[in-house]
């Protein structure tokens, strides 16, 4: 089998995760790293998942990178910006796992990706790959005319047949205002092959009253095929190119939720393991629900190798 190249755009930040003032641990995230950090676990050489980005030259950008290329992320398409570096976020945790942050990232490498010099270079290697995946905060921490620039890129990508794969991962904090939310995401949808969108983000930016109403929106503005995820509900999947029916995928529920920090982030990269290896698109979101499920159950958006390796190792073989 022809082996798959997959592209995440994105960016990645050091991460505090803990009681301010209190005991903190520094670690690493952002939701296309940690898509592309899971489904190269998930995958293993099934895939090759490119990291797209800039970091700086500072200790943590290099020692980021290093263990990104030790997770199996080919990281030559990951720009290095001599005058900026990382973002940095705070997470902290209430009794039911649940997350609130504080951002650091106006100033990142990853915000002036599109005018770094060596970005049209990245371009022709993107125009190589199989397919490409972004997210809402990709778009959402570019400056507007970078956003732009990006977009008709992606439209070229499009053209030339490359599989556009999108999470909305819809943050206010990032975004001026709602209109220039959805005029993005617009643009984003009519080159969206398929979308990957949470419940409760699309309520919150559309007023979308059911999940039929959001498949319904996204098929009218050019979404070929959409999931839309719903937490312990499991997801919901429509083919939006036919009259085929909403098929829901269950998920297994989890006793003890600790922290739900990039649930949504490994949900994807357990389907794209799947999808992108020819699974049929149930069997991708189951491969999709046992990956998040253990990574909820850890603290943290990237969680030891260790803890994941159960469900990589079996992923294919129990979800086939």
């Amino acid at each position: 089998m022809t082996v798959k190249r997959i592209g995440l755009i994105g960016e990645c930040m050091i991460e505090l995760n803990g009681v301010p003032f209190g005991e903190m641990v520094q670690r690493y995230g952002g939701d296309a790293l940690n898509s592309a950090l899971y489904l190269a676990r998930a995958a293993g050489d099934k895939v090759e998942v490119n990291f797209v980005s800039a970091m700086g030259t500072d200790p943590l950008s290099k020692g980021m990178i290093n263990r990104w290329q030790a997770e199996g992320i080919n990281t030559e398409l990951v720009l290095i910006d001599s005058n900026h570096q990382p973002g940095l976020y705070l997470i902290q945790l209430d009794e039911q796992g649940e997350r609130t942050f504080l951002y650091w990232r106006n100033d990142s490498a990853a915000r002036y990706l599109v005018r770094h010099p060596q970005y049209p270079a990245l371009l022709a290697q993107l125009a190589q790959m199989d397919a490409v995946y972004l997210s809402g905060i990709s778009l959402a921490i570019l400056p507007p005319e970078d956003r732009l620039r990006l977009l008709d890129d992606l439209k070229t990508l499009s053209q030339q047949g490359k599989t556009i794969l999108f999470d909305s991962n819809y943050r206010p904090a990032l975004w001026a205002d709602e209109n220039e939310t959805r005029a993005c995401y617009q643009a984003m949808y009519a080159l969206t092959d398929m979308a990957l969108v949470t419940d409760d983000d699309e309520a919150r930016l559309w007023g979308d009253r059911s999940r039929n109403a959001t498949f319904e929106r996204l098929a009218a503005a050019g979404v070929k095929q959409a999931i839309i995820k719903a937490g312990a509900q499991g997801c919901d999947y429509r083919d939006l190119r036919t009259d085929t029916p909403v098929v829901n995928i269950a998920t297994t529920p989890v006793e003890q939720v600790v922290d739900t920090t990039s649930a949504g982030d490994a949900f994807n990269a357990g389907f794209l393991a799947g999808w992108l290896t020819g699974a049929d698109i149930e069997t991708a979101a189951r491969m999709g629900h046992r990956l998040a499920g253990v990574v909820i159950q850890h603290k943290g958006a990237i969680i030891p190798q260790a803890a994941t390796r159960p469900v990589t190792d079996t992923l294919f073989t129990h979800s086939l």
